[in-house]
């Protein structure tokens, strides 16, 4: 994995786990509800990723500062969370960096599997968004996923530029990372700044 790769990829997961930190503030819960919801929400795309995969062990097991980084932002927003809430908004943008980061790593690492270009795509949404559906799922919360925000749709956005690059248009390597990184994070981007939303169901009045 490319060095600038793997560093977003251990920054995502910091910053998922942030966010996972303050639902739980959210919520009020105690430390270990801000640690489980840390760590299940900086892991658990990639798990499942890995596990429909069969790649094996999963990746965290294999590497452990994926748990630390999972683990510490809970603690650290369960003893800092006024603070950490302040900067939410720096947050939210970090998020997005890490969204479009986790999109191309899972849709690579599908695709070095040898499976199909839909699969492929699929995993980069469910390695990008799969933590956040665990996370509010646990909390008792409407998944993100399901609700309106370009989100997923950003995921699958630079998922399918970077499969669609390297497959159809053999694309280099590196192009194909990039284009996908930066498709994903320009639709999310113009989700927060504009508030774009994808349209939401309107039943016909009798």
């Amino acid at each position: 994995m490319h060095p600038i790769i793997q560093f977003g990829d251990y920054a995502g997961t910091a910053v998922f786990a942030l966010s996972g930190g303050l639902a739980a503030a959210q919520k009020r819960l105690d430390i270990a509800g801000f640690v489980l919801l840390a760590f299940v929400t900086a892991v658990g795309g990639g798990t499942m990723r890995d596990l429909l995969l069969d790649r094996g062990e999963v990746f965290w097991v294999r590497e452990p500062l994926y748990v630390i980084l999972g683990v510490a932002p809970g603690v650290l927003v369960y003893f800092a969370a006024d603070r950490v809430r302040s900067r939410e908004r720096a947050i939210i943008w970090a998020d997005a960096v890490g969204l479009a980061v986790f999109a191309v790593i899972g849709t690579g690492i599908a695709m070095q599997q040898q499976v199909s270009s839909l699969t492929a795509v699929l995993m980069g949404v469910l390695t990008a968004s799969g933590g956040g559906v665990l996370r509010d799922v646990v909390r008792n919360e409407v998944p993100l996923l399901l609700k309106r925000e370009l989100y997923a749709v950003a995921a699958l956005a630079g998922s399918a530029v970077m499969v669609g690059s390297t497959r159809a248009a053999d694309a280099a390597p590196g192009v194909a990372v990039a284009g996908g990184l930066l498709v994903a994070f320009g639709v999310r981007a113009a989700g927060i700044i504009w508030r774009l939303h994808l349209p939401a169901f309107q039943p016909r009045s009798d």
